[in-house]
Parts: structure tokens; sequence; C-alpha cells
């Protein structure tokens, strides 16, 4: 026996927000209902849905806003590592995501989480690379990065 409930939020592999779904009395009852995920079918749970969906849109705007906002301020960033090398060209480690996170900070005076930051290699030798910065809500931007050697650098 099962019966029918209206989903409040995504369900991983049981549908979106706002579907109407068959799930078993004992899964609603111990899962989904306490966590809000879902609901029964009934015109107030209707109207809570449309009050949650305008509420996630707005939020969303605003997210998006502010993403642009921090798009415009990294808009053109370079940044220069100088790290020790072994022959002029291989460095002896690699520049790791934290140094560039960090160098971002200080130039830019913006906060990026280490998972919205994606390298296509990694950095082990000196030369120019880009790296693509993931804002949320399809923003993007781009950061130009260039190693140099620090025995060249000093001399």
């Amino acid at each position: 026996m099962h019966i029918e409930v209206m989903l409040m939020d995504n369900v991983k592999k049981l549908g979106k927000s706002g579907e109407i779904v068959k799930v078993a009395p004992g899964y609603f009852r111990n899962y989904l209902g306490p966590r809000g995920l879902a609901s029964e079918v009934t015109e107030a749970a209707k109207r809570r849905l449309k009050k949650l969906e305008a509420e996630r849109a707005a939020r969303a705007a605003e997210e998006k806003k502010a993403a642009l906002a921090v798009a415009k301020k990294l808009e053109g960033l370079s940044l220069t590592v100088s790290a020790p090398t072994t022959d002029g060209k291989k460095l002896y480690g690699a520049v790791s995501v934290s140094d560039l996170l960090a160098a971002i900070e200080a130039q830019r005076d913006v906060k990026i989480e280490r998972s919205q930051f994606s390298l296509e290699e990694s950095l082990r030798e000196v030369g120019e690379y880009e790296a693509k910065i993931d804002l949320g809500h399809g923003v993007f931007a781009k950061c130009k990065i260039t190693i140099l050697d620090e025995q060249a650098q000093a001399e």
C-alpha cells in the first residue's frame, strides 16, 4: 500500500520539488515528513509549496546578484607566484590551490571557497595557466596565473 505525497524539496532518487509521488507510509512518516521534504496532498500544502518556491526564487536572485558582484571584482584577475625550481623550469613541489586563494584574497579582498576554484592541470612548472572560478548560479570568473622561478626573480 502506498500513499500520495507532494515533495516540498528535491529528493534524490524520488523526485523534484512540487511533484506528487507515491511512497510507502513508513517512509513518509519516518523520513520525508519529519524533515519537511514532503507533505500530504492538500490545498494548504499546495499553498505552502508556492510560498516556498517564491522564497527560493527570491533567495536565488539575491545570490546570483552577489555572485555577479564578486565576478565584477575578479574581472581581469592575474596572479603572479614565485616558487623555487630544480632546473629553472620544474618546481620543487607544486603551487597549491590554497596559495592561490590566499593571493586572491590579498589582492582583491574576496573570499573564495576551495570547491569553487578549478584548475585544468596541476601547477608544477614555470609558465602561464588559467583557472576557472565557479561563483554559483551560472556565474564564472577566469583567473590568469603566472608562475616564475624564484631564483631568476632574485637575480
